[in-house]
């Protein structure tokens, strides 16, 4: 799955994830290494490193010594994300304080490029350790593990990426940096209202919307089911979409409703829910669907127009 960014809006394209284009991902344009360079780097640092002690003097530290290359860009890595999580901390503080003028703008771009940049740096830096790792455990048959913390995979989930762009839409959008400067309207639907009058309801509420603000980009979580059907609605019309995926492993099942904040962050014209499939056979044990309710809630709770999708919408 690829992500571009148009503003706001995260336009989802089938592409493979093998390229390591996490610099375009987070905004920085500049030159990246790529992910073969970075890889090639982490194997030819620990290979150098075993043929220059070998049958040496220092062949009696070799573990030590290559524990602590590994150790070095594992550390690396997670300096540098905590200056990233700094900035994060500053865009929080300058977007709550947001005063509308024009230093306060520069410094809050500033606090989000720093993020960007961290982010893209702590990939690179995991990329390089990972594959010393493996160089070191085909070389010696031993692995390696943290001294300390913990080590996580170099690649990003395609939620956790999402996750990102769509904060960083938030702070863009804010700051007046979007692209898409036309109505948002959210979505969120039971995962069994997928039969073929949720159909037809789903896609007239949408194409009421359209009608309403022609210019609509659909943000949604894209779960199964009624929102899968909104998902085909919007790429059949040509709409933007903006996709706010739950995030499981972060939130575990808070993921939804966190989801949904992501949804009201993005301050939409209109959210449109569909609690329940309107074929009374497919509801599951007869309940509403709670993250939709959720949405509704918080939407009304936000001022935000709200519309239940239970008929035609007129």
């Amino acid at each position: 799955m690829h992500t571009s960014n148009t503003g706001s809006a995260m336009v989802v394209t089938a592409t493979s994830d093998s390229a390591f284009d996490l610099g375009a991902a987070f905004g920085d344009h500049r030159p990246q290494a790529s992910e073969e360079a970075l890889v090639q780097l982490g194997r030819a640092l620990m290979t150098e490193l075993l043929d220059v002690i070998a049958d040496t003097a220092l062949e009696d530290f070799q573990t030590l010594l290559g524990e602590a290359l590994i150790g070095a860009f594992h550390s690396a890595a997670g300096r540098i994300e905590r200056e990233a999580d700094r900035a994060r901390d500053t865009m929080r503080r300058l977007d709550r304080d947001f005063d509308g003028s024009e230093a306060a703008d520069v410094e809050l771009q500033e606090a989000t490029a720093k993020a960007r940049a961290g982010d893209a740096a702590t990939q690179a830096a995991e990329r390089i350790r990972d594959a010393a790792a493996d160089a070191w455990t085909v070389a010696t048959g031993e692995v390696w593990t943290a001294w300390r913390g913990s080590r996580r995979g170099s690649f990003l989930t395609a939620a956790q990426l999402e996750a990102k762009q769509a904060i960083r839409a938030v702070r863009e959008r804010r700051a007046g940096d979007a692209r898409h400067r036309g109505a948002v309207v959210a979505f969120r639907g039971a995962p069994s209202a997928d039969g073929a009058e949720d159909a037809a309801r789903i896609f007239d509420a949408l194409n009421w919307a359209l009608a309403e603000w022609p210019d609509m980009a659909l943000a949604t979580t894209g779960a199964k089911g009624a929102e899968k059907l909104a998902i085909r609605w919007a790429q059949q019309k040509g709409v933007t979409l903006i996709l706010a995926r739950a995030d499981f492993d972060a939130h575990g099942k808070a993921a939804p409703f966190r989801a949904n904040d992501d949804l009201i962050a993005l301050e939409p014209t209109c959210c449109l829910t569909l609690a329940r499939s309107l074929d009374e056979g497919r509801s599951v044990d007869g309940r509403p669907f709670g993250p939709a309710l959720n949405l509704g809630q918080k939407a009304m709770e936000s001022g935000l127009r709200h519309v239940a999708v239970k008929a035609r919408v007129a």
